[in-house]
């Protein structure tokens, strides 16, 4: 029980308050119980997704989110009983509850596996690493290693978001490059590794999209994009599934922002008037990660060897009738290297 106590939830707490405890907990799961810690029913991250993708608001309880029949193990369960149920459902946790539906515990994949991490859905397509830029908001570093080297820990983020990508079957990719180009180059040459990469010479900086262009006559298929600076924690079948199964031609993985302005705002109206004081408002906005899923059709829409980013791509993509949409994901699933701050966040969370 000590081990849930972070996951407890009340189902009158918000959903915005529920992705912020979810968080902090470190689990994608909160367990939503009564004042005698009867369980109501669970909440998970693709629980809040399908939420928001759903059009609900972020200050509704979140009963009106949650999973009301969870599966559940009831006291006295075997290990082989939690085995099957994880296999059968594909579910990474499940709250184990007394008769009278108290939760009394709950049971982790990596408690009846061990060391065995839960088998991800194969996708096996190309992924594109966008590695061509300088890196200017992490100088003086990037004056002497290229961003795409810069170590999360003992490997560079680029090696990192192969491996994550690796897991789910995906050994191609296309690494576009223009910023010390030979020291990234020379840095994949010098080891073994299980991919096969291709490299996209960008003769002068194209943008987050420009070097789409090169790859017309190599891609066929379905493809990620992805800055080489971010690593996103989340189900990339997951996301694959949602860009097919809704027929986009773009889906962009956007991250929840939460922000508290730490002042009364001042609303006015004509000569200055006050009309109200709002103290400290709060306000919530899913944010562009830089990870994307496009279909191979678009790239006619990206300009040959002109500066294009993929927010022009989007726009073009929109003006035209292709569907664009956006897959939401919790504020601690997306890493960003890019700044101080979050290159320091980003090296405690792995560890590192």
């Amino acid at each position: 029980m000590e081990k849930i106590k972070k996951s407890l939830a009340s189902p009158k707490i918000t959903v915005r308050q529920a992705l912020k405890q979810m968080d902090e907990a470190g689990e994608k799961i909160l367990f939503v119980v009564d004042d005698t810690k009867r369980l109501l029913g669970v909440v998970t991250d693709g629980n809040i997704r399908r939420w928001i993708l759903r059009g609900g608001s972020l200050v509704q309880p979140i009963s009106k989110a949650m999973h009301k029949r969870p599966i559940i193990l009831h006291e006295g369960y075997t290990k082989e009983q939690a085995k099957e149920m994880m296999l059968k459902y594909s579910i990474e946790c499940i709250p184990v509850v007394s008769s009278d539906k108290k939760i009394l515990s709950a049971i982790w994949w990596h408690d009846i596996f061990e060391n065995k991490a839960i088998s991800k859905k194969k996708i096996k397509l190309p992924i594109v690493l966008m590695a061509g830029g300088e890196g200017t908001r992490l100088s003086p570093f990037t004056s002497v290693l290229p961003k795409p080297l810069m170590l999360i820990g003992d490997k560079p983020i680029s090696e990192i978001i192969m491996e994550r990508f690796s897991q789910y079957g995906c050994r191609l990719f296309y690494m576009s490059v223009n910023y010390k180009s030979n020291i990234i180059k020379a840095y994949f040459d010098d080891f073994n590794h299980p991919y096969k990469i291709h490299f996209i010479n960008e003769k002068k900086p194209l943008g987050t999209a420009g070097s789409l262009s090169l790859l017309k006559n190599n891609i066929k298929t379905t493809f990620f994009v992805t800055n080489c600076d971010i690593i996103i924690e989340a189900d990339y079948s997951d996301i694959l599934s949602f860009h097919k199964q809704n027929g986009n031609h773009i889906t962009l993985v956007g991250s929840m922002k939460h922000y508290t302005i730490p002042y009364g705002i001042c609303r006015t109206g004509r000569a200055g008037i006050l009309n109200a004081i709002e103290e400290k408002p709060e306000y919530d906005y899913l944010v562009n990660t830089g990870m994307y899923v496009l279909e191979p059709e678009i790239m006619k829409f990206v300009p040959k060897g002109k500066l294009f980013h993929m927010t022009d791509l989007m726009r073009i993509c929109m003006k035209s009738g292709k569907k664009v949409a956006v897959y939401p994901i919790s504020e601690k699933s997306w890493m960003d290297m890019g700044q101080f701050e979050e290159l320091k966040e980003m090296l405690k969370k792995v560890g590192a």
